[in-house]
């Protein structure tokens, strides 16, 4: 599944999430499919898509709304231009990962699960990035970088950010 700005994000349209629920219904399974779909193509699902999922799929909105909050990496707003994952568990930990969250959330103006002071970067906690013989890791819009510190993320960001266009 593509999450945040890794995904190719279009502008909200019921008629196209209508089509995407279609698409997914006769998976087996397919509330969450449909969900991630949606997201895929949105880089988000509105909640406006509870009731045509729930709709589509036959399911209640209490069951839509359910799977939707439950998943982290499933979310019900626009991504920021940038998304920053840091690494959080026990490898990295032991490697330094404490200063970098420290470092990015005091540049960023925000903490972990938030959103920078300028609305540009979301920035995330991880569990793992499955590059723990290189950690402190960080995951910038969909590419891991492993031994990184502050200054690094920083760099990282920017790059990123250059990269968007905005």
């Amino acid at each position: 599944m593509s999450t945040s700005s890794e995904a190719s994000v279009a502008a909200w349209s019921d008629a196209v999430a209508e089509h995407v629920i279609v698409t997914h219904r006769d998976q087996p399974g397919p509330l969450l499919l449909t969900l991630q779909a949606l997201q895929d193509r949105f880089g988000y699902v509105d909640p406006r898509a509870i009731p045509l999922v729930a709709q589509g799929l036959n399911v209640s909105r209490a069951e839509v709304h359910g799977v939707l909050t439950f998943y982290q990496d499933l979310r019900t707003d626009p991504p920021a231009d940038v998304t920053v994952r840091i690494c959080t568990a026990e490898a990295c930990q032991a490697r330094g990962s404490r200063p970098v969250v420290e470092h990015v959330e005091r540049a960023l103006g925000t903490s972990l699960g938030g959103r920078s002071a300028d609305g540009r970067v979301d920035l995330e906690q991880v569990f793992c990035l499955g590059n723990c013989a290189l950690g402190p890791s960080v995951m910038v819009d969909g590419s891991v970088h492993g031994r990184v510190d502050g200054p690094r993320v920083d760099q990282l960001v920017a790059n990123a950010l250059e990269g968007t266009g905005r």
